[in-house]
């Protein structure tokens, strides 16, 4: 008889959210390529020409040089373009301004967080529930620090005001916060005098915040027409604060895989160190393609481009789900995701891998909310039911007839 154990030393890896769901996809029958599937579960923003967008790169020139190595940190050129463009828009008249000291880039977002969890010594490391599934595993790989979650409650909209953050600060000892802003999946948006707030209380308790900022082209509230926590640091070099960011989302190229880093010259160096280990540095032919992209005109226009395309996919998708039955506690105020209640369906439909399985058999595809309900190292009882499990994230990354399939297909489900 076959041995079924695993091949030592290795261990199980679980696959996060999406990555399971369209596995399981794959399995009913799905390709990208069907017209007749609707994938709701989508974690990436429809890649195609949007109205009054720039228009999308099609080719890239390279030189003999463009094939070798890049700095493990990022060519210098885009590192000035990342710092240019953050000081443009969030930093005009602040005596303190960000430089290619402050920037490293890596080969996708989750590099570059990878990146910073290495370089975090013994601590504790606040996260919050619901949050990005991928953080489960980031957060309990290294194993030199403890992960402390934060529960949102939806009878707040998911906020968390700066007293609340420094409350958990100083009762549960954390060293850092980890956060998406806005929020995958729930759509909460920290911005203005709240985001004010939670930088200076980070910068009182001296408290490092990790801003995912990966969705921050898809605010629909606010002043201005981005949202990013730099606006809010006084010393770019002496404030506890880090960004990460990069085209994936923003800019719609996530096959390029060109992202960045932007904090203290500290931090920043120790991260550009880690990635020589890591992952060895991000392709210089996607870097030097990517430097145009951050020109401010054509960053202005890719997110006005796609503020006034997803403003009218949000308002579809909340009406059709609406319609269904489902949920929505708030509305999101940012990125391409709505958090939805499926209790009032009915049994069988009322949890997240309920509706999935059934979705599966009318060629839809959503994300079951028991994925973010991160539990890293796996510490809590897995026998315990979770918080999330009567909750599903439906995505409006897709094209409207993307979604208008996938909200019929969800109908028929539902009976």
């Amino acid at each position: 008889m076959q041995d079924s154990r695993p091949i030592a030393p290795f261990r199980p890896v679980p696959k996060t959210g999406v990555i399971y769901v369209m596995t399981e996809a794959a399995r009913a029958g799905y390709t990208p390529t069907d017209p007749a599937w609707a994938n709701l579960g989508q974690g990436a923003p429809e890649t195609g020409p949007l109205a009054g967008a720039p228009a999308r790169i099609q080719s890239v020139d390279l030189t003999h040089d463009d094939h070798e190595y890049a700095p493990v940190d990022g060519l210098p050129e885009l590192r000035d373009a990342v710092a240019a463009l953050y000081n443009a828009r969030y930093r005009v008249g602040k005596a303190s301004q960000y430089t290619r000291d402050n920037v490293a880039i890596s080969p996708g977002g989750r590099s570059a967080l990878t990146r910073l969890v290495a370089t975090l010594g013994r601590s504790n490391v606040g996260h919050f529930l619901p949050d990005y599934t991928a953080y489960e595993e980031l957060l309990g790989a290294f194993g030199t620090f403890v992960s402390i979650p934060i529960t949102l409650s939806p009878d707040r909209q998911y906020q968390f005001s700066p007293n609340q953050l420094e409350n958990e600060i100083l009762d549960r000892g954390l060293s850092a916060v980890l956060l998406s802003n806005p929020c995958n999946p729930t759509g909460r948006l920290i911005h203005d005098d709240r985001l004010r707030g939670w930088v200076a209380t980070a910068r009182e308790l001296a408290c490092t915040l990790i801003f995912d900022e990966f969705y921050a082209h898809y605010a629909y509230v606010g002043d201005g027409l981005t949202v990013s926590a730099a606006e809010m640091v006084d010393d770019v070099d002496r404030d506890p604060v880090v960004i990460v960011d990069g085209l994936t989302k923003n800019w719609r190229y996530p096959g390029w895989r060109v992202c960045w880093t932007v904090g203290p010259r500290e931090i920043i160096d120790k991260v550009g160190s880690a990635g020589s280990f890591l992952d060895g540095g991000c392709a210089r032919p996607m870097q030097k393609a990517s430097v145009p992209l951050l020109a401010r005109d054509v960053a202005d226009a890719e997110a006005a481009a796609i503020q006034r395309t997803f403003r009218h996919k949000r308002q579809l998708l909340l009406e059709g789900l609406e319609d269904l039955g489902i949920i929505v506690d708030a509305s999101p105020q940012g990125g391409f995701y709505c958090w939805g209640d499926l209790s009032r369906l009915p049994p069988g439909l009322d949890t997240g891998m309920g509706l999935f399985r059934r979705a599966l058999d009318h060629k839809v595809i959503v994300v079951p909310g028991e994925f973010f309900d991160i539990n890293p190292g796996r510490r809590r009882r897995p026998e315990r039911p979770g918080r999330f499990q009567r909750f599903a994230r439906f995505s409006f990354g897709p094209s409207v007839d993307t979604l208008e399939r996938g909200l019929e297909g969800l109908r028929r489900a539902i009976g």
